[in-house]
């Protein structure tokens, strides 16, 4: 697809449907969207969940001013921040496993890259980590759109499933959230479905009523093995974390992308709350359960 002349006329095909699916590798479609395309990006990468890990020392430091010319040749292993400072990575203290990623962050950053180009200049990046990943990513995250950008981690707390006795049960996700423009990002909280208060009898009867706005300790259950949302996707995660998530990050009418969309949440709540979507995934059956879920998508 040839990059688009204005941020929508690359999807400006969706009008025959409620968004865009493609079945790919994220990488090959993502540089064919035009800048600023998306107000909110939801990113949901396989996590490093635990496989044999080889450990590497390193160091993140700034680089000097003479290194932050961007005419300056070109250091391996530098990265220029999206402020136009430059940053010094000495890769370190970043895995590499057994799988089919010789190095995590090798995979996941060229496509963070991709996801700051994509925002809107009111966009936001939620990037949805395991918590053995999330200090990793915020430490890159900073270093490419800027600290000043760090909006919120969101700590998804859910009670389900096997529990340890060795040690406190790890039942949580860590949600990253960062923004184009610290002085220019969207976000209506009015917008968002509130939440019981844990104790309502603090607060008036008017209040109790209504509900709270959540914090960001979002307490959620998963996605029920016999509840309706249940497609049989491994990693499908429930509609109440990204109707947040839509809600408050967007208006209707604009476009929401998951490049690792899985089982097709994203666009399912983009759709019920009247955005576009694009949704990418490279597995096949990551694309047949969005197909039987979402049947007024556009497939390429």
């Amino acid at each position: 697809m040839p990059v688009a002349d204005s941020p929508l006329a690359a999807f400006d095909a969706a009008a025959r449907g409620e968004g865009l699916v493609y079945h790919a590798d994220n990488l090959t479609v993502l540089p064919a969207f035009a800048d600023a395309s998306f107000t909110v990006i939801y990113l949901d990468p396989p996590f490093n969940t635990g496989r044999q890990q080889v450990r590497r020392s390193s160091t993140a430091t700034r680089a000097t001013a003479a290194a932050a010319d961007p005419d300056a040749p070109r250091t391996p292993g530098r990265i220029t921040g999206f402020k136009g400072q430059a940053y010094d990575r000495i890769k370190g203290d970043l895995l590499s496993y057994d799988d089919r990623f010789d190095d995590y962050w090798e995979f996941l950053e060229p496509r963070i890259v991709e996801a700051w180009r994509l925002l809107a200049d009111d966009g936001t990046l939620y990037l949805h980590l395991d918590y053995r990943e999330a200090h990793y990513a915020k430490v890159l995250l900073d270093a490419l759109f800027g600290r000043e950008s760090f909006l919120n981690e969101i700590i998804w707390a859910y009670d389900y499933g096997a529990k340890s006795t060795k040690r406190w049960p790890t039942k949580h996700d860590t949600i990253l959230v960062y923004v184009k423009s610290p002085s220019g990002y969207y976000f209506d909280s009015a917008t968002v479905d509130r939440e019981p208060y844990m104790a309502p009898g603090l607060v008036t009867p008017e209040k109790a009523a209504a509900g709270k706005l959540p914090t960001d300790v979002w307490w959620h259950t998963i996605v029920s093995p016999t509840g309706r949302e249940k497609t049989g996707y491994p990693t499908q995660k429930p509609e109440g974390i990204l109707r947040r998530i839509v809600q408050a990050s967007s208006r209707e009418g604009d476009w929401v992308l998951d490049f690792f969309a899985g089982s097709g949440t994203t666009g399912a709540v983009a759709a019920a709350l009247g955005r576009n979507y694009v949704l990418i995934d490279q597995s096949p059956d990551a694309v047949d359960v969005i197909r039987r879920r979402l049947p007024g998508a556009e497939f390429r």
